[in-house]
């Protein structure tokens, strides 16, 4: 009888110890609010700069520029790439994903060079959002989340870079039709 007591005692310890850890285990895996609600907008920023991008192939290809189309287009689709590992995230960190309106990107600039220039500002503008990330995961003290990111904060920096020698190139050529022409077949070898 003894020796049944002890064993059903033993049996309702593990059993606890068991259920305590799969609870805690839970939790660590559960994204915080206030990740979730930031990586959410993440997803709205990632496809408003799909869209944004998209916008600029349509205007490059009513210029005859090919080539920056495809740029813009293969730039387009690295954002909506973007958007879908936040998606995907959110979901594996048992959060809920909530999509909303997506601003209307302009349709027209005065030059391929103010394109550009808008591209390598919204590049900014998005790297301004992935720190800000970075900076809640401390706060909600989310490591994971931080390790996460760190893709996006290297994908960052070429965007950047990417954009603003293409802003740089178009500067110094000015008014050169041949010069745009050059630049535009470089444009046109990026790869997906």
């Amino acid at each position: 009888m003894q020796k049944l007591r002890f064993m059903s005692t033993i049996f309702l310890l593990v059993a606890f110890i068991f259920s305590a850890q799969a609870q805690e285990a839970s939790q660590v895996g559960k994204l915080d609010s206030k990740m979730q609600k930031a990586l959410n907008e993440q997803i709205n920023a990632e496809l408003h700069a799909a869209y944004l991008y998209l916008s600029m192939a349509a205007y490059f290809e009513s210029k005859s520029l090919v080539g920056a189309a495809h740029w813009m287009r293969l730039q387009a689709k690295e954002e909506t790439e973007h958007a879908i590992k936040f998606f995907d995230y959110i979901h594996d960190r048992d959060g809920r994903v909530v999509l909303t309106g997506i601003k209307a990107p302009p349709s027209n600039w005065e030059s391929p060079l103010a394109a550009f220039q808008d591209a390598y500002l919204h590049e900014q503008k998005v790297t301004e959002m992935i720190n800000r990330l970075i900076k809640l995961t401390g706060q909600v003290e989310d490591a994971a989340t931080h390790n996460y990111l760190q893709f996006f904060v290297a994908e960052q920096v070429e965007e950047l870079m990417s954009t603003k020698l293409v802003v740089d190139q178009l500067n110094m050529i000015g008014d050169s039709a041949p010069g745009l022409l050059m630049i535009d077949r470089q444009l046109g070898e990026r790869e997906d």
